[in-house]
């Protein structure tokens, strides 16, 4: 009885992924945020179902309505061919995911380590600031004559363009947040001993985590826009492929669900981001309700 009641203490202290995830879902279930997100994409399809298919407004006339959409969406034989019953339409996702992935990781593997080093050494910085900031407004379409040239294939010319994109954004983020460390907290590793590799370690990459997922969360972002301007150059399959090819062809319903799947899909990729940044920095949770925040 007594080893019971010690077993249901310990989960009560160390409570599990799931449960953590059940307690925070209640919480935001007790708010009006998941009620006004609904609210918000329910008044977004009215408001467009009355645009194109009640009013049928100006510049709206010819765009096909939420209706339309879904019925094509939603049905088994599609008139148009793409429809979550067919196996293109989870094609040109899984690559365009695919994608993202690879785009994202290489783009968070060079740009977090990039940002770090440029934030902690001012000559690093000098060295490397400038040419980040000459190649940082060249628009993305203008690389692809030279992405096409400098890899093969359909793969290797979107990966590049996407991480590039990515790249900036989550470089720039990463040295604003070792810029936003406090002073007194390098004083402070300073008068304790500590060497610089330690100071490194657990003030500057900690301090700058806030800021890096903030970028993380940006960034992918980011890298949907290019990979889909991308796919529309140099691709053979994915949504921007999809996009541009409906529109090539004349046939605006399989554009629409194109678009809308990148919207959703886009916001479930930076949900992903944000709850992976949430569990890395539970101690900034923890340290902001000690302050009330």
């Amino acid at each position: 009885m007594a080893e019971t009641e010690t077993v249901a203490a310990d989960h009560q202290r160390n409570p599990t992924g799931f449960q953590v995830f059940v307690v925070r879902l209640r919480r935001n279930l007790r708010t009006t945020t998941p009620y006004f997100a609904v609210l918000g994409i329910v008044l977004w399809l009215v408001v467009w179902w009355l645009l194109c298919e009640v009013l049928k407004a100006p510049r709206f006339e010819k765009m096909p309505g939420p209706v339309m959409v879904l019925k094509e969406l939603l049905s088994p034989e599609p008139f148009l061919g793409i429809s979550i019953f067919t196996e293109e339409f989870y094609q040109h996702v899984y690559v365009s995911c695919r994608r993202i992935f690879f785009a994202f990781c290489i783009a968070t593997g060079l740009g977090v380590p990039l940002g770090l080093l440029m934030g902690w050494s001012k000559r690093f910085r000098e060295y490397t600031f400038p040419i980040l900031e000459t190649l940082r407004p060249i628009p993305i379409l203008a690389w692809v004559p030279l992405a096409i040239l400098m890899f093969r294939g359909f793969e290797g010319p979107v990966i590049f363009l996407a991480t590039l994109a990515s790249l900036y954004v989550t470089t720039l983020n990463t040295l604003l947040g070792v810029d936003s460390i406090d002073e007194s907290y390098f004083r402070a590793a300073g008068c304790l001993g500590s060497k610089p590799h330690h100071v490194f370690l657990h003030v500057v990459i900690p301090g700058a985590l806030p800021f890096i997922f903030t970028g993380l969360q940006i960034s992918v972002g980011v890298a949907w826009f290019s990979l889909v301007a991308a796919e529309m150059v140099s691709g053979d399959y994915g949504l921007g492929y999809l996009i541009i090819d409906a529109y090539m062809n004349n046939v605006t319903i399989p554009m629409v669900i194109g678009m809308v799947t990148l919207g959703f899909v886009g916001w479930g990729t930076s949900v992903i981001v944000r709850v992976v940044g949430s569990r890395m920095m539970q101690w900034r949770t923890r340290a902001l309700a000690l302050e009330n925040r």
